[in-house]
């Protein structure tokens, strides 16, 4: 069976005919959208895929976890959703223990990757599908097909089949039958990876509105960090099977714990060297092996030793000293231009490369070129400093 059919607990025999595996057992309806992880964890032979995971979604909210390949993100999504057995933890929804419930016993909504769609049904019973599977009447199925048609902006496409649809009407199509029979959680995995750039950004929005419209909990799997920081109230960050980081977009961006969260999220300016203390009085300074002296927030004024100091590339100010509080002289080897910004790759030494961007707007960008002397600078406030080896 596909993911889909173990997800809704049926078997698909003929084009509109639709059977339930076990009829006597009824789902609950499950109204909460809390969800609780403690102690969560999957073996492979051995190998620790997730390693004691412990996660409180509240409900109504939107979490995105978000990490490299093999990160573990998608297997904790999987044992949420009943399809991958936890090795051992604890998985409640709405306050009842769902770690060995059958997937269909769960009441979840769930966008796989592939949006796994039935494609010799129609899109109206393709959403339908979850209803047939519940027994609802023909009226019922009916009225809530249409509004989910309407809601997810495909209201003459009905009759239609997968394979008559873009990509991004399919992703759509997985939405409505995800949410027709108003499940307190949605999982989606990875649901936009199929999906162009443009249309991507765009369906980015449009599950954000759904969210908002519908106040349901929403948990979200992806490695695109852009679209975790638009779509989530909340990003939890997890690196070989184990959380690194949790909290709102903004505070992941501009409070990273480690310099492997500032080096995942966004992009990052790295300058290693070593911490020193200058002198008498209470100054610290990072001298990289290029031989630049950085000075460093009060924050990172504690030991002695290798470090990395981070600046992000839309804080790096170029050519205008009198709005920095640090300052290099340097020579310009690339400018990329991607429309909307201007990014420079500024030499400072043989070693020490830093890259500023730009608004591309009148007046903001500086009359330079490939080859030209520039003068890099930043904010103390804006420095952040990891010491080595970076902490998880």
């Amino acid at each position: 069976m596909t993911s889909a059919e173990v997800m809704y607990g049926t078997v698909l025999s003929e084009r509109s005919q639709i059977q339930v595996n076990d009829p006597a057992q009824d789902m609950p309806e499950t109204k909460a959208g809390c969800v609780q992880l403690r102690g969560l964890t999957k073996e492979y032979g051995g190998l620790r895929a997730v390693d004691d995971v412990s996660i409180d979604v509240a409900a109504g909210e939107f979490v995105t976890m978000l990490g490299p390949s093999g990160s573990g993100k998608t297997t904790v999504l999987m044992m949420i959703a009943g399809l991958t057995e936890p090795s051992t933890g604890l998985i409640t929804i709405g306050g009842r223990d769902v770690t060995h419930v059958r997937p269909q016993h769960r009441n979840l909504g769930v966008v796989f990757q592939s949006y796994a769609l039935f494609p010799h049904l129609t899109v109206a019973e393709n959403i339908a599908f979850p209803l047939r599977m519940r027994r609802k009447s023909q009226g019922e199925i009916r009225r809530k097909v249409a509004k989910m048609l309407d809601l997810v902006r495909l209201p003459n496409l009905g009759e239609r089949v997968p394979g008559q649809l873009s990509g991004g009407q399919q992703q759509r199509v997985a939405l409505a039958r995800a949410l027709v029979f108003d499940p307190p959680v949605l999982l989606l995995d990875e649901p936009l990876s199929a999906l162009d750039k443009k249309l991507r950004e765009s369906m980015q929005f449009e599950i954000r509105e759904l969210h908002r419209n519908l106040g349901l909990t929403v948990i979200n799997v992806t490695h695109d960090q852009t679209e975790a920081l638009v779509m989530s109230d909340r990003v939890i960050i997890m690196r070989d099977g184990r959380v690194v980081q949790s909290g709102s977009p903004s505070e992941l961006y501009e409070h990273p714990k480690s310099s492997f969260v500032a080096d995942f999220l966004g992009t990052s300016n790295f300058l290693k060297g070593e911490l020193q203390k200058v002198g008498d009085a209470d100054r610290w300074s990072l001298v990289t092996a290029g031989g630049l002296r950085c000075r460093v927030p009060e924050a990172a004024r504690t030991s002695k030793g290798p470090a990395h100091l981070m600046v992000r590339p839309e804080r790096i100010v170029l050519n205008d000293a009198a709005a920095t509080q640090e300052r290099f002289e340097g020579r310009i080897t690339e400018i990329a231009y991607t429309g909307d910004l201007i990014r420079y790759r500024v030499a400072l030494n043989e070693r020490d490369i830093i890259e500023a961007t730009l608004q591309n707007k009148p007046g903001h960008v500086p009359q330079a070129s490939i080859g030209s002397d520039a003068t890099v600078g930043w904010r103390l406030e804006d420095v952040h400093v990891f010491l080595e080896p970076p902490t998880e």
